[in-house]
């Protein structure tokens, strides 16, 4: 799915531009780039800021006009940064990811455009688009980096694919140690560490056991929400073993 979209960069005049733009589709997903009449490719500084997708610049198609960048497309969206007074259907980054992904999986050429670092895309450019795509950035001061500016819009690409493929959208962080560890600690492990917890904090003289004070009730929510597991109730057993040999030893000391 994600093949049939192509990043069409007009007329770049920066060719670390383009190797930023290139690194921002390889870091999405997007693998096609073509390039309108590009002041300087292929170069050397294009190669460097693209940081290990070169295979994405070296798949470039570099072509003469906007016109053979689009060949083949069924839906082409233009990126602009101003009201340029021309009534245009108008889309956020997010409705592009979501539009660009539909029409891709349904078969569909999709291209994503982006004009020139220091005036965008020309009016007849835009009205070649059959949408356009506005980036709600800061409005004093609204011009986005080109490379940047292609990562928003492949960021909102991949975010849509992955809710079209059913893949999560963040992995989550797992213990990588033995499988008892992973497992939440019993209500009867607990229920010693609360005793081992108590007999400790009265050991060093933080708890008085005549006035408590409701401080295990207390100690006992703030575990309750942490949801501890067998490995974690071992570190915390042996700070609190550790904790009590400490005070027997300040104890001994004081009565010598």
């Amino acid at each position: 799915m994600l093949e049939n979209i192509r990043v069409v960069l007009v007329n770049t005049s920066h060719p670390g531009n383009i190797g930023g733009a290139a690194r921002a589709m390889k870091n999405m997903g997007l693998s096609r780039l073509v390039l309108v009449d590009p002041l300087d490719f292929p170069s050397h500084e294009a190669d460097a800021r693209a940081s290990g997708a070169s295979d994405v610049l070296e798949g470039a198609q570099v072509v003469g006009t906007l016109e053979e960048a689009l060949v083949g497309c069924n839906l082409v969206l233009g990126t602009s940064a101003r009201d340029r007074r021309i009534p245009w259907p108008l889309l956020d980054p997010r409705e592009c990811g979501q539009k660009s992904v539909e029409e891709a999986g349904q078969g569909g050429q999709i291209a994503l455009v982006f004009g020139r670092e220091y005036a965008g895309l020309t009016n007849e450019e835009l009205q070649r688009c059959h949408y356009h795509v506005h980036i709600p950035s800061n409005p004093d001061f609204s011009s986005l980096n080109l490379a940047a500016a292609v990562q928003v819009l492949s960021y909102e690409v991949r975010m849509a694919w992955l809710a079209a493929e059913g893949q999560p959208s963040k992995v989550e962080k797992q213990e990588v140690n033995s499988v008892r560890s992973a497992d939440l600690a019993t209500a009867d492990e607990m229920e010693s560490y609360f005793g081992h917890l108590e007999q400790t904090l009265v050991a060093i003289g933080f708890l008085n056991p005549e006035q408590p004070k409701h401080l295990m009730a207390r100690l006992r929510r703030l575990y309750g929400r942490s949801s501890v597991n067998r490995s974690e109730m071992s570190i915390l057993r042996g700070i609190l073993t550790e904790t009590q040999k400490v005070a027997r030893g300040d104890a001994h000391k004081r009565k010598d």
